[in-house]
């Protein structure tokens, strides 16, 4: 089965499991009881398969290194926890619902929830780079919106400080969700706080227009169109947004980082005040994709994804076989 936590068991003598929350291909989330202090917590467990592949479990430490490290009201808090008898992250026991959930029952969202909520993130990032972490999975799924008001932050599986950071081979090494990675990280480069500025700028757009910013029959067209074009004006899909607002979402969703805002603090104080943003011609002169571009962009990075990674095998046969 894979899921080797029961119900009612109480892991090292202190986490009592009382219910299942989720499970997904990596691991299960579980509530329960912290029979020391009495709080509620979430103690998510990965499936054993991910405990053996080093990729997948180097994911989830690097999670519970960083959801450590961090400490602000709108990032995950994650409890320390020593001498475990096997891997599991314990963490506070959030209620409400992921920005990916609300956007299933209102797409769009009003403008004014939209732009709370990515000044909150913003508040996140902040944090986040006054301390060298860069999310690099940024998505409505991992922003939970909970029910007393505020956000946190999930999901720090796949990103990158300043002392070390995930690395994969071939393909995989694009880590992120398609619909909201930044350009730099299409083309497998490390990136920097910009490159969560950019993926904010994404679910800003979404949130503003029930769309996300490209469109594509494939994950690789959708990852490949951001090189070569900017999405559409999001005053074409909602008329009722304001210019400074749309200016903020092309201003974060700039092909170049140097282009972008520098920072989450320069992108809050626009977020705040949207009528104190100066509008330029950057939604006059965007550029619209190239069918023939996009088709060669797909097809080069399918052949990257299917041949390295075997080129990569045949070496390190051979070395092993030598």
């Amino acid at each position: 089965m894979g899921y080797d936590v029961d119900i009612g068991q109480t892991l090292d003598n202190r986490f009592k499991i009382l219910d299942i929350v989720s499970r997904s291909g990596m691991a299960s989330i579980y509530e329960a009881i912290d029979t020391e202090s009495g709080e509620i917590v979430a103690v998510k467990v990965p499936l054993m398969q991910c405990e053996s592949d080093p990729t997948l479990f180097s994911r989830f430490q690097m999670e519970e290194e960083i959801g450590r490290k961090l400490k602000h009201p709108y990032i995950i808090r994650i409890l320390p926890v020593e001498n475990k008898s096997r891997p599991y992250l314990v963490s506070e026991f959030l209620k409400g619902q992921t920005l990916g959930q609300e956007l299933q029952n209102i797409r769009p969202l009003p403008i004014g929830e939209s732009l709370r909520i990515a000044s909150r993130i913003c508040e996140a990032l902040t944090c986040m780079g006054d301390n060298g972490v860069v999310h690099r999975d940024l998505k409505p799924d991992n922003i939970m919106l909970c029910h007393d008001g505020t956000i946190r932050i999930l999901d720090f599986g796949i990103a990158k400080t300043g002392i070390r950071r995930l690395t994969v081979v071939g393909f995989s090494s694009i880590l992120g969700a398609p619909d909201y990675m930044a350009p730099e990280q299409v083309k497998g480069q490390r990136g920097d706080a910009r490159t969560d500025i950019y993926c904010l700028g994404a679910m800003l757009y979404e949130m503003l227009t029930g769309r996300v910013p490209f469109q594509g029959d494939n994950p690789f067209a959708v990852m490949n169109a951001r090189i070569v074009a900017d999405p559409p004006r999001p005053r074409e899909i909602r008329p009722q947004i304001p210019e400074q607002v749309e200016e903020i979402v092309l201003k974060a969703l700039e092909p170049r980082p140097a282009d972008r805002y520098q920072n989450a603090e320069e992108m809050k104080a626009d977020l705040d005040h949207p009528s104190k943003v100066t509008v330029t011609n950057r939604s006059l002169n965007l550029k619209r994709p190239s069918a023939w571009m996009l088709w060669w962009l797909t097809f080069r990075t399918l052949i990257i994804s299917i041949f390295i990674p075997v080129i990569a095998f045949i070496i390190f046969y051979l070395i092993s076989r030598r």
